[in-house]
């Protein structure tokens, strides 16, 4: 079986637009494009090379795949050098445009092609960007790992990591470590249903039951 997991830069207030240059996806007006660039280290740079040295397939939106089609395959670095040769499943309506080598298209239903590449053997998918992508398969439960990169700024306006259409979901925190420049980076894994408890210690007062009613 192969996990999918999400890897993503956000900010305190969740936002994951453009982190990587100001021409990056300036849609929606966006103007803070670049916002990750003054807060990478060393530390972070071993965090990014971990990330890329096992083998993996890159599982795409049709946005972030735009970007990196037209970015990556000129570029000879260790980045470039994984994912050029890497497969690339996009969720795209427009498949006779993907031109990027070893891409495929993941078909008119994309959480029942996803369900089926998960179970197969493989490299794990490594979700970069695609936001979009990312909330439709949390809305189906079909993230396995969440990889978070979280800066210390808030960007106030701008597409976000998530949404209130998730699945609902327990994660447990499989490794956590923050950088030079207050860059926090944790890991969570999936880990079951969500358990609810409460601190009461008391039969709920008159005035509490009162306060109840409002919520009707």
């Amino acid at each position: 079986m192969r996990k999918i997991i999400a890897a993503t830069f956000v900010s305190l207030d969740g936002v994951m637009q453009a982190p990587g240059g100001p021409e990056e996806d300036p849609v929606g007006g966006f103007e803070f494009g670049g916002w990750t660039f003054h807060y990478f280290d060393e530390v972070a740079g071993v965090a990014m090379e971990e990330l890329f040295s096992k083998p993996f397939a890159l599982l795409l939106g049709r946005r972030t795949y735009d970007i990196f089609a037209a970015y990556w395959p000129y570029q000879k670095d260790p980045i470039g050098d994984a994912f050029n040769p890497a497969t690339k499943y996009v969720a795209t309506h427009r498949p006779d445009s993907l031109t990027w080598e070893n891409t495929q298209w993941l078909g008119e239903d994309i959480v029942a092609a996803l369900r089926r590449l998960s179970q197969e053997d493989g490299p794990d998918l490594l979700i970069q960007g695609s936001g979009e992508l990312i909330q439709t398969l949390l809305a189906n439960g079909l993230i396995d790992e969440i990889r978070l990169m979280i800066f210390p700024l808030l960007l106030g306006k701008g597409k976000r990591l998530f949404n209130d259409s998730a699945m609902p979901a327990a994660f447990k925190l499989v490794k956590s470590q923050a950088t030079t420049t207050g860059v926090i980076m944790a890991t969570y894994e999936r880990s079951g249903e969500i358990k609810v408890g409460s601190f009461a210690t008391q039969e709920p007062s008159n005035a509490e039951l009162e306060r109840r009613k409002t919520w009707k």
